[in-house]
């Protein structure tokens, strides 16, 4: 598949994004293949809340938008990759560094390509815990996707001529 970019790229522009510096998050590995990536988001002063524990926003944020820049990097310039709609669930307060591994299984990417070939949407959903440094569960946030090969790569045009932004669909 082409390469839409390569993740030493990837990690190095999203370790300097302001949303993620200002947050403490650091991207600390993308696998070359854009199948696993490794978040950090250190406990610092500025993003405790009242409690002196991550700020849930932080916790929300460090999600955002892996999964989606982890698509687009799999599936290339072929495809619209947006998030669509997400949620999180608190465990237990965040009192360390924080930690999220994602992954995209074989199995999952296979069903993404199956159900896209002809130009349909898929919404697949990912599910990432993220951990404390004792690696206990903190919180838990799903995420679904929007994925539709474009119309130009479709093996069947759409007579529509239906693009990728209809509604409700968020920016990442």
């Amino acid at each position: 598949m082409y390469r839409f970019y390569r993740p030493a790229i990837v990690k190095f522009a999203l370790n300097l994004w302001p949303p993620f510096w200002g947050a403490g998050i650091r991207i600390v590995r993308i696998s070359e293949d854009f199948r696993e990536v490794q978040i950090k988001l250190k406990l610092r002063w500025w993003n405790k809340n009242a409690n002196r524990t991550q700020y849930g926003g932080s916790i929300f944020s460090l999600t955002d938008p892996v999964y989606a820049l982890m698509l687009i990097g799999i599936l290339g310039k072929e495809y619209y990759v947006w998030d669509k709609q997400a949620e999180i669930h608190f465990i237990k307060p965040g009192n360390t560094d924080l930690y999220a591994d994602f992954l995209i299984s074989e199995d999952l990417l296979s069903q993404i390509l199956k159900a896209t070939a002809n130009g349909d949407k898929f919404f697949p959903e990912f599910v990432v815990q993220v951990k404390n440094t004792r690696g206990d569960v903190v919180s838990e946030v799903k995420r679904v996707l929007y994925v539709r090969k474009k119309p130009q790569y479709r093996e069947v045009q759409d007579p529509d001529g239906e693009e990728a932004l209809d509604e409700g669909h968020a920016l990442s």
